[in-house]
């Protein structure tokens, strides 16, 4: 059933200002302006199958209607959200008519990532025999959500959220369309970009609701605040976001950027994580990238997380808080992240040899008889606390897995390797 007509003024604002020309899109020149990659493909004449990956609000329908356009195409658009096998059956069969006919068709894709793998399988022969070009929104890391077999057949575009010279432009558009200044100060009209969180579509919504709410005096920005409702952080905890996120705490601790790991932590916690998954997370990276440089961020980041459990949120919160400050300012030293991993090559390597007798326990006549434990020195006797024993399988050469960087706590730990390195050096060499 078609879809009834809407008058053009009581559409939103959004649809009223949308780009009529690949010229008109704004915030994504390093595609689409002159020297960008798609803008080189239209110029030949030919539009290949491509995937726009990219946050909400910066175009990707548009500019998937645009590019059908520039280059003579027919368009048919689906959302992976609202079809199905038997949708997907109907538009390949009209584009095989249309490609019968001569001519050609572009099928966009909305949010493809949605799609399960049997279906985005069922794109490929129609792709490849060029009955369809394919465009595929998504929000998503594509290299996650899709076939790799489909992804091979396409081009990645990523799409950027909107800078502040992209919604400038779009809140100077919507002035002119609505024939008025919004009422803001300068500061305020900051402030409507920074709650736009780069999305465009969003920020023509919050200006068309600040036109019909009919201020004649400009607002600051508190009071703007007061009259628009704040967008949720775009976050989805088991999306790529998620782990940018973790990424972005991760290495700002291990970078030793406290204010930076402070903020990623915040942003975190805003957008509803797990406030103990971001404990685990920060066990991990005071094992990792701190460890014996400062032992004590392990225990910090443990009761950081004992604490968040008896006090929950908001007051937990700020144990988790501590812990990055500290575990950012510490020393950092992954030597024995390093060490561990050679250890456990190596063993893999060589886990047929057997330990030295000499450190073998023999407690039975048998095993005393055939030199079991033979010639062990117990090395709290040793008149110097240290034998200087080999402990490694015989024949093998000694390696040195765990080198200590020297900062922090393991300054001292290094100065006492090489003191027993050039002992035991002595001791075996008699």
């Amino acid at each position: 059933m078609a879809l009834p007509q809407v008058d053009e003024a009581a559409k939103p604002l959004a649809d009223r200002l949308r780009p009529k020309t690949i010229a008109e899109v704004v915030g994504q020149d390093h595609v689409l302006g002159p020297d960008g990659a798609i803008a080189r493909v239209i110029e030949r004449g030919f539009l290949p199958s491509l995937i726009l990956w990219g946050p909400p609000g910066v175009g990707k329908t548009t500019i998937a209607r645009l590019l059908a356009e520039a280059a003579g195409y027919e368009f048919q658009q689906i959302s992976a959200v609202f079809s199905g096998v038997a949708d997907l059956k109907k538009v390949f069969e009209a584009a095989q008519q249309t490609h019968r006919m001569g001519a050609r068709t572009v099928l966009f894709v909305d949010e493809i990532h949605r799609f399960n793998r049997a279906q985005q399988d069922s794109f490929l022969p129609y792709v490849e025999a060029g009955v369809v070009t394919l465009i595929g929104a998504t929000t998503e890391n594509p290299s996650f959500e899709l076939n790799g077999a489909l992804l091979s057949r396409c081009q990645v575009f990523v799409l950027k959220r909107l800078d502040d010279a992209a919604l400038d432009s779009l809140i100077t558009r919507a002035e002119d369309h609505l024939g008025e200044a919004l009422p803001l100060t300068a500061e305020a009209r900051d402030t409507l970009k920074l709650l736009s969180d780069g999305d465009g579509r969003y920020i023509l919504s919050l200006i068309e609701s600040l036109h019909h709410m009919g201020f004649t005096e400009p607002l600051d920005s508190d009071g703007l605040l007061a009259h628009l409702q704040k967008r949720r952080p775009n976050h989805d905890k088991d999306r790529e976001g998620h782990y940018n996120l973790i990424s972005a705490l991760h290495k700002s601790v291990r970078g030793s950027d406290p204010d930076a790991a402070l903020y990623w932590l915040a942003r975190m916690l805003n957008g509803g994580d797990d406030p103990l998954f971001i404990a685990r997370r920060l066990i991990r990276m005071a094992s990792e990238d701190i460890g014996n440089a400062d032992p004590m961020s392990l225990l910090m980041c443990h009761a950081a997380r004992d604490t968040y459990e008896v006090l929950g949120s908001p007051e937990g919160e700020l144990a988790l808080a501590q812990a990055v400050v500290h575990m950012a300012s510490a020393p950092k030293s992954n030597a024995v992240y390093t060490a561990f991993k050679a250890a456990i090559k190596l063993a893999k390597d060589t886990g047929h040899l057997d330990p030295p007798a000499v450190i073998l326990n023999a407690p039975t006549k048998l095993m005393k008889d055939i030199g079991y434990g033979a010639g062990y020195i117990y090395d709290p006797d040793d008149p110097d606390g240290f034998s200087g024993q080999n402990y490694f399988p015989d024949g093998m050469r000694r390696p040195r897995f765990y080198d200590p960087k020297g900062e922090g706590h393991e300054g001292k730990t290094r100065q006492r390797l090489e003191y027993w390195a050039e002992l035991r050096d002595k001791k075996q060499t008699r």
